[in-house]
């Protein structure tokens, strides 16, 4: 497995080695020391997610708050997605900074988004499954939102002709709203 950084050093891309033949494929998708050698970091995870979408679906900028805010490790295993991770680390260099970063099932890449981030993902093909572990449990009081289109963050999506967001995406707050 490869890592590279971003532009948040915290948040983390990573690619696994792929062994391909006549036959597919196989890769380890997730060992734990390799991973935390990796990040650096003792990361224990605790639940598994698994989301499906259609095209054209944006899901965030959600976040979990003290004590249940969660890390995630993020992928695709079929279609294409525009996932995005935003600082919201009030004492962090790289406060209200973002990173998006497609990752796919052609690609296989995986995003590292420790906790103090929210997290979104826009579907860019027909179809996508998405996987993410957390750090924490889902815990829908300490669930925020952040806008997706939120001026402050100007995240650069991609064009989509038709978004499709739920009426709790919708109702995301502010970005400097979160901050006071």
């Amino acid at each position: 497995m490869k890592i590279a950084t971003t532009q948040i050093a915290d948040v983390k891309i990573l690619s696994p080695d792929v062994f391909e033949d006549s036959r597919g494929f196989f890769y380890e998708s997730y060992n734990q020391n390799k991973f935390q050698q990796l990040v650096q970091s003792a990361v224990t995870f605790v639940q598994d997610n698994h989301s499906k979408s259609s095209y054209g679906t944006l899901r965030g900028l959600h976040y979990q708050v003290d004590p249940m805010a969660q890390g995630k490790l993020v992928r695709v295993v079929q279609g294409e997605v525009f996932d995005v991770a935003v600082d919201i680390r009030s004492h962090s260099s790289t406060y209200g900074q973002w990173i998006g970063e497609i990752l796919s099932s052609e690609n296989n890449k995986q995003l590292w988004i420790p906790t103090g981030f929210a997290h979104g993902f826009l579907v860019l093909s027909e179809t996508a499954e998405f996987l993410y572990k957390t750090t924490n449990f889902y815990s829908p009081t300490h669930e925020r939102f952040i806008r997706w289109d939120d001026p402050d963050l100007n995240i650069k999506w991609p064009s989509i002709d038709k978004l499709i967001i739920s009426d709790k995406d919708q109702q995301g707050e502010s970005f400097k709203a979160i901050s006071e």
